[in-house]
């Protein structure tokens, strides 16, 4: 059994959850000060998390895998619990038009980060533990797939389409690797896609976000607006960029600009070597990640590890689609780097259970 812990990982989450303060502030500052102000309104909270996250994440590296796997069910439970309460007027708050924040002070708790991080853990187990059954639609699957579609299901009442989607896939990839037949996992994608359609035909905010994805200049102080000023962004900074702190679409061209395209900001202020780098680590991440899947002692631990570094490549991938306007906007944080205390913290509590699978391999 391996004691050493995956240093590389480690020190690379270290580099990018930094590098996501840095952006936060230059994104932000201009925003915080009008707003609160208080030019470091963002980066201070988004700072505590982070303290929060490694705190949590150190913890978790040194306790026994078998502390976290026996307890997936509670977690499971108690994360329903919050995604049932978060929709009930007075208590769950509106952002961006959708009921899916606890407010606690001037911060605000997301339940579905957390769904998404136990709905892992709890597929994983579930998968290894009845790795014979998953042939077996009825038998194997459809337990798994009821909680899965409750979940998402709870989700879309928010309506939070991006963290539904993105919980989804993480799911289906772990169902993809166990033993299913991939026959029944075609079936449950040509499933996904006809219930992914009838949700976005019966929401005309959807229609319209897929209208401006496709011509966004038929709607450009509209539906069309972000994704416009992402591309201004992204578009015209050559090698290395206009220099830190020197974005132009964040001065009130871009909304929110810390929170879903700050990579257009990083693209304005970095130019392509900054966004090489920012995608390496990404990709050094789940590469360590993957490799820690291969080479854990144990069926469960192999699926957690894959299931939670793909969810957070998977997140990253959507994120980055989105920018630079290859799919409709979603809502999807960019992990580890977009302002947002559930994100960064669920993120650092996967990779501490990822680091966790490493040290006990």
């Amino acid at each position: 059994m391996s004691k050493k812990l995956d240093y590389q990982l480690f020190f690379t989450i270290i580099i990018i959850v930094f590098i996501g303060l840095a952006l936060i502030y230059s994104a932000s500052n201009i925003w915080a000060l009008s707003k609160f102000h208080d030019h470091l309104y963002y980066v201070k909270h988004q700072l505590l998390f982070a303290i929060i996250g490694f705190i949590i994440m150190i913890i978790i590296i040194n306790i026994p895998t078998k502390y976290i796997t026996n307890h997936l069910n509670a977690l499971l439970f108690f994360s329903i619990i919050l995604l049932s309460i978060v929709l009930i007027p007075g208590i769950g708050q509106i952002r961006n038009g959708s009921r899916s924040w606890f407010g606690i002070g001037s911060f605000g708790i997301q339940p579905s980060e957390f769904a998404k991080l136990s709905l892992i853990l709890f597929i994983s187990k579930y998968a290894a533990k009845n790795r014979h059954d998953m042939q077996n639609t009825k038998k194997g699957l459809l337990p798994i797939l009821s909680i899965i579609f409750l979940i998402i299901l709870l989700i879309m009442l928010e309506p939070d389409f991006g963290s539904a989607f993105v919980i989804l896939l993480s799911s289906l990839s772990i169902i993809l690797i166990s033993e299913t037949k991939i026959s029944i996992f075609l079936k449950l994608g040509i499933l996904g896609l006809i219930l992914g359609s009838i949700l976005i035909i019966i929401a005309p905010y959807r229609i319209a976000r897929i209208t401006s994805f496709l011509n966004p200049w038929q709607d450009p102080l509209g539906n069309g607006f972000q994704i416009i000023q992402s591309l201004y962004a992204i578009g015209p900074n050559g090698l290395l960029g206009s220099g830190y702190l020197n974005s132009i679409q964040k001065n009130f061209y871009l909304p929110e600009p810390q929170t879903d395209f700050i990579f257009s900001i990083a693209s304005e202020e970095f130019g392509f070597l900054g966004i090489l780098i920012i995608i390496t680590l990404f990709l050094i991440i789940f590469y360590r990640s993957l490799k820690v899947s291969l080479s854990a002692n144990n069926l469960t631990n192999k699926y957690i590890a894959f299931g939670l570094s793909s969810s957070i490549l998977l997140q990253a991938l959507l994120n980055l689609s989105v920018v630079i306007g290859l799919v409709p906007v979603t809502g999807v944080t960019l992990p580890f780097i977009s302002y947002g205390g559930s994100s960064l913290l669920t993120s650092l509590i996967a990779m501490g259970i990822i680091l966790n699978i490493s040290k006990n391999k």
